[in-house]
């Protein structure tokens, strides 16, 4: 059965590809029948660089639970890299005393 079940999403950044490292510009999110993996449906994810056309792309199946994993992964790792930006981000605002604005 098709689901029908498409998410296209703008990204920036890197996969390897069978020609090599090449520049992402969108990825595709689908559920349905893999060609690949062993499962009745699974997650797919195509990494895509449209101007290159479709050999350009690293795509990935996965079962809904590994997915799932995947995901949660996401959000964890998504979750403390914006606190380590936060953090970097205070540093670089954060103004630096002199010793002798400190009347030092």
């Amino acid at each position: 059965m098709c689901t029908s079940i498409v998410e296209i999403v703008g990204v920036k950044g890197a996969g390897k590809s069978v020609e090599g490292w090449i520049g992402l510009t969108h990825a595709v999110v689908s559920y349905d029948h893999p060609h690949h993996a062993m499962a009745e449906e699974a997650v797919a994810i195509d990494f895509v660089n449209s101007a290159r056309g479709p050999g350009a792309r690293v795509a990935v199946e996965l079962t809904l639970e590994a997915a799932k994993q995947l995901s949660e992964a996401l959000a964890r790792t998504i979750a403390a890299a914006e606190i380590e930006e936060r953090a970097r981000s205070q540093k670089r605002s954060s103004p630096v005393r002199s010793a002798t604005q400190d009347g030092v």
